[in-house]
């Protein structure tokens, strides 16, 4: 199986230096999506993003530069950052003293908020008694303002960058699906009641990289970062991609 680095070079090698009319209809289709209609004799120019940014590869068209993000798989990260900076997003967003350390208690889960507790807990183990918490946190971190920041920060900017993707790939150069960076903050925002057990932004799950609940030294400093996880990232493109469809068909039925 590909994996996620060889995935964006295929991308990159489908698009470069072709003209529209040379491009397969599910890549023309994205094309257009991104683009608006355009002349199909202009050539594309892609390149793969050398930074550790939201952007993967970078699309050229007519001096119109677009960045997307692609992703593919099942368990899909979306952004990695050390704990540290993650609490102070919170503190900077004025999120509840009493949540914060109930974040840092779920995210160690061995008793501390600093994570030298001398017994680590599985997450199922913490939530046993501790759900609660989790969900007084939740909801806090589910208000609109908060969700909206934490899009920006999570998915279409990130916090080492200052421009924002055009759109999120999901999938390979042979069968993907896409949604516009517009969408993607309409899925998410429209997610903002589900309820998950876990730490979570909508649909996003928010987790420690590592629990290492073995000791294990090779994996000890990801006890130290927080990940962010959009395991339904394929069902949600979809089922918004249906929903736009049908909202279409019915437009067009006679009044």
């Amino acid at each position: 199986m590909i994996n996620g680095y060889d995935n964006e070079f295929e991308f990159v090698k489908s698009l470069n230096r072709k003209h529209i009319y040379e491009l397969n209809p599910m890549f023309r289709e994205f094309i257009e999506d991104l683009y608006g209609i355009v002349n199909e004799q202009y050539m594309i120019t892609c390149w793969k993003n050398k930074l550790p940014q939201k952007t993967d590869i970078f699309i050229k068209i007519n001096n119109q530069i677009k960045g997307i993000s692609i992703k593919k798989g099942i368990k899909n990260s979306v952004h990695v950052e050390r704990i540290t900076d993650f609490i102070h997003f919170l503190i900077e967003n004025k999120i509840d003293r009493k949540n914060i350390i109930s974040y840092l208690k779920y995210h160690y889960a061995d008793g501390t908020t600093n994570g030298k507790g001398n017994y680590r807990l599985s997450i199922e183990e913490y939530k046993n008694n501790n759900q609660q918490s989790i969900d007084e946190l939740n909801k806090q971190l589910n208000n609109k303002k908060i969700l909206n920041k934490a899009i920006d920060r999570f998915i279409l900017k990130g916090n080492n960058s200052k421009y924002y993707i055009d759109a999120i790939i999901y999938g390979e150069v042979n069968d993907f699906i896409w949604i516009l960076k517009d969408n993607i903050r309409k899925i998410i925002l429209s997610k903002t009641n589900i309820y998950s057990t876990s730490v979570h932004f909508g649909p996003i799950i928010c987790q420690p990289k590592n629990r290492c609940l073995n000791n294990n030294t090779k994996y000890e400093k990801e006890r130290f970062c927080i990940q962010l996880k959009w395991y339904s990232l394929n069902d949600d493109i979809i089922e918004f991609r249906n929903n736009k469809i049908i909202e279409n068909n019915k437009s067009k039925m006679p009044i």
